[in-house]
């Protein structure tokens, strides 16, 4: 499994517009069939810059799939994003591999 990591800085001015966009965006890369699920998330630290940062986390089946991905559909999805917040959004992409997973089941 590999996980596509996108964090992202959004400037307060436009957080809001920005958190309801995400929203409609992930389903759309979901749409591909190249992830199998998604998880949007707030990292917790304060940055320097200051904004509000976020971190959308695509699980996909394989490396081939995340290949597809960049080659059939990442520049599209991403243009939308761009064309509306370039200049107040600053991501980056990370490319991580589950080593193997752990959880703890409650009785």
């Amino acid at each position: 499994m590999i996980i596509y990591n996108v964090t992202t800085n959004v400037d307060e001015s436009i957080h809001e517009e920005w958190l309801s966009w995400i929203k409609e965006h992930i389903p759309h890369v979901l749409a591909t069939g190249k992830f199998t699920e998604a998880k949007l998330t707030r990292v917790l630290v304060e940055e320097e810059m200051g904004g509000v940062t976020y971190s959308v986390q695509y699980r996909a089946k394989s490396r081939e799939d995340l290949q597809a991905y960049y080659k059939n559909h990442a520049d599209n999805l991403r243009q939308e994003g761009l064309k509306r917040f370039a200049d107040k959004t600053l991501a980056f992409r990370t490319e991580l591999e589950i080593i193997d997973e752990y959880s703890v089941t409650f009785n």
